[in-house]
């Protein structure tokens, strides 16, 4: 089930711990993910490779606002949280509400920190931790022309 993926941060902690002492490689990632589209499915995907377990951190609906803007998100956290815990590569799925991750990537203590190659790996939030704590932070590439914002704006054109 979907909602099996679904966790609070206690809980992500928690699972992410067994996880580690199992021997498996924990990959942490974020994003706001409004509209799922091919970028962020390929994205994702290539981020689920680089370990075992891929875990993905949502903005709520609180802090996409703040971040995008009274129109966003799009889609509802609730309807974007099972979207993503839907995606077979993704092993986890946690809300966060703060204005970066942080936070979020302190208490699941990943293996690996992924963003996509449009971030400057030391400006990643959260590297410093993660290198400081022995692990890897690491960049993928995007698929060129996909973007939320620019799916948003073919439609207000049309």
């Amino acid at each position: 089930m979907t909602a099996d993926k679904i966790k609070s941060c206690q809980e992500a902690k928690e699972l992410v711990e067994k996880w580690k002492n199992s021997g498996e490689k924990v990959v942490f990632t974020n994003g706001c993910f409004d509209i799922l589209h091919l970028g962020h499915v390929d994205y994702l995907e290539k981020a689920s490779q680089l370990g075992t377990k891929l875990v993905v951190a949502l903005n709520t609906d609180a802090s996409v606002s703040r971040i995008k803007g009274p129109e966003r998100p799009i889609v509802q956290e609730m309807s974007r949280k099972r979207v993503m815990a839907a995606l077979g590569f993704v092993d986890l799925v946690v809300l966060f509400d703060e204005p970066t991750p942080l936070l979020t990537i302190e208490a699941i203590s990943p293996n690996i920190l992924v963003k996509g190659d449009d971030y400057l790996a030391e400006n990643i939030v959260g590297a410093k931790f993660v290198l400081d704590n022995g692990g890897e932070v690491k960049t993928v590439a995007l698929v060129d022309g996909f973007s939320t914002s620019k799916i948003i704006d073919k439609i207000k054109r049309t």
